[in-house]
């Protein structure tokens, strides 16, 4: 007997929940006052964005690599350079993760597993003081 491993993706209900999640992390964005400053790094239309963060969250919670069978490595600092990341695009970017997240994957333990490694990379993106 073998034991079949569960990935994040599949532990927060797939296909349904990661899209669900982009989409209201990008609806927060576009909506929160206090996300003013990252929401001006953007393009005026964030579909294209959504798009690309869903197919990337996909994969990065462990479900097929849409991002990477579309565009190839990710490359996110080099990809995101074009726009100026401070201390207060990044944490308003977490606000909307952190919110997005709270709405759309029900169980804390798996909200508590995502959020570290969420944060580090937003850390990472940071390109400015």
């Amino acid at each position: 007997m073998t034991e079949e491993t569960i990935t994040l993706y599949q532990a927060i209900g797939g296909d349904e929940t990661v899209k669900a999640l982009a989409h209201r992390f990008y609806q927060l964005m576009d909506t929160l006052p206090e996300a003013r400053h990252v929401r001006a790094v953007h393009p005026p239309s964030l579909t294209g964005s959504e798009e690309k963060f869903y197919e990337y969250l996909t994969g990065y919670l462990g479900g097929p690599p849409l991002y990477t069978d579309k565009r190839g490595h990710p490359r996110l600092r080099s990809r995101h350079f074009v726009a100026e990341i401070g201390p207060v695009e990044r944490d308003e970017w977490l606000l909307c993760f952190r919110q997005a997240m709270d709405e759309t994957i029900a169980n804390p333990t798996l909200r508590d597993l995502i959020w570290p490694p969420i944060e580090r990379l937003a850390f990472h993106m940071q390109n400015k003081d």
